[in-house]
């Protein structure tokens, strides 16, 4: 990897931590003030839809071969997660003040304030070792809570919604679908994916902390 590159690399992680962990302090400030859920949205939606989006430069980063992650796994999750923000979350008022927003803001926030610092850190090879175990292990709890009780049932909520407002009516006209059903079957098909990034997740944990303890055995 080129001086340049990663240069580039560590001054976009290093973005993203800080816009990441902005989120995340104003969504704590505002719980911590408040002693309500319903904040989250109000407090850091902008930030974290504007972070979010931004992360498309990840697929193209794996594109062009600048990191080792390829495209298909960047793309899925940055799409999953963009959608639900941009298309459900942003766009339907009545569920920004759901608990299940807070938990996913919550859990996406925890998982990035994390996972940049280390690429950060990694880039110019000066990431310390906590950090690492951190970074292949904290998913394992965060990134289910972030699914489940947080993605899914906020979608699962916004149904009835979808539907009486027959969203994005005119972009899902040249379809034999409409948008409620298309996010029926989402729904239904949502773990498939992530299930495959979850198991992509644990085999790295496994390649990056697996091999120490092998070598202390030996």
């Amino acid at each position: 990897m080129s001086s340049i590159s990663r240069l580039y690399l560590f001054a976009y992680n290093s973005l993203q931590a800080i816009g990441w962990g902005t989120a995340l302090f104003r969504i704590l400030t505002n719980f911590v003030s408040t002693k309500s859920l319903d904040g989250a949205y109000a407090s850091a939606g902008d930030l974290i839809c504007f972070s979010q989006t931004a992360a498309f430069l990840e697929v193209i980063h794996g594109a062009l071969g600048i990191v080792p992650s390829g495209v298909l796994f960047p793309f899925l999750q940055w799409g999953g997660r963009t959608h639900f923000v941009l298309a459900i979350v942003r766009n339907i008022s009545q569920v920004q003040q759901l608990p299940s927003v807070f938990i996913t803001f919550v859990a996406w926030c925890l998982a990035e304030v994390i996972r940049y610092p280390h690429y950060a850190l990694s880039t110019i090879g000066s990431c310390p070792s906590w950090l690492t175990y951190l970074r292949y292990t904290a998913f394992i709890v965060l990134y289910p809570i972030g699914l489940a009780p947080g993605e899914m049932w906020t979608m699962y909520q916004a149904l009835p919604i979808v539907k009486e407002k027959n969203l994005y009516a005119d972009f899902f006209a040249a379809f034999p679908f409409s948008y409620y059903n298309f996010l029926r079957v989402l729904l239904v098909c949502y773990p498939l994916p992530w299930s495959s990034l979850y198991m992509r997740l644990l085999k790295q944990r496994r390649a990056k902390l697996g091999k120490p303890q092998r070598k202390k055995q030996n």
